[in-house]
């Protein structure tokens, strides 16, 4: 069992990606400072996470809560982390509930939202910019084979409109078959 600072420090790290992120793509960035900060996970394994988390159903920020928790400190720390991550949510839809009216009519509101909008763009950005470093870079090197899955992917989800799960299948064979063969020679 983990130790309970552990188990705190979970929790509260995850309240803080809740309340400072606005879901989605948005909260990788966030993840990644707070698991490297305690050196519970590296960029490597937050890169897996992050595709795992995708891939799996249900929110992203509960998918990496889960695996994260579960990497840091077991199943206690998964548990910690998710009750961090709906922390959160379910604060602010508390306190949303009880002000409706109030701010449905607010016009301060209404441009804060616009307001918002460019941070969660360029948080975007951001994680597009880090997976790819993670992802296409490999040793100092860019990984032409990784770019053309990726290419491939694009073209087989916009332009022969598979479904994702089946557009991951083809790419993890693609993936075994390309590095596979090249860590055998």
């Amino acid at each position: 069992m983990a130790d309970i600072m552990t188990l705190i420090h979970l929790y509260w790290s995850f309240v803080k990606i809740g309340f400072t992120s606005f879901g989605g793509l948005s909260m990788i960035p966030l993840i990644t400072s707070e698991m490297m900060s305690h050196g519970w996970l590296t960029l490597e394994e937050i890169s897996d996470i992050v595709a795992i988390a995708e891939m799996t159903p249900g929110p992203l920020g509960l998918n990496c809560a889960t695996f994260a928790g579960l990497r840091g400190a077991g199943l206690t720390g998964a548990i910690c982390a998710n009750l961090g991550a709906i922390t959160p949510s379910v604060t602010l839809c508390l306190v949303a509930a009880m002000f409706f009216e109030k701010f449905k009519k607010s016009d301060i509101m209404q441009k804060l939202l616009v307001g918002v909008r460019p941070a969660c763009i360029a948080m975007v950005i951001g994680v597009l910019y880090t997976l790819s470093i993670t992802n296409y870079v490999s040793e100092g090197n860019i990984s032409i084979a990784t770019i053309l899955i990726s290419i491939l992917d694009f073209v087989l989800l916009k332009f022969v409109k598979l479904g994702i799960p089946t557009v991951i299948v083809i790419s993890a064979v693609i993936g075994i078959l390309v590095y596979g063969i090249m860590h055998l020679s």
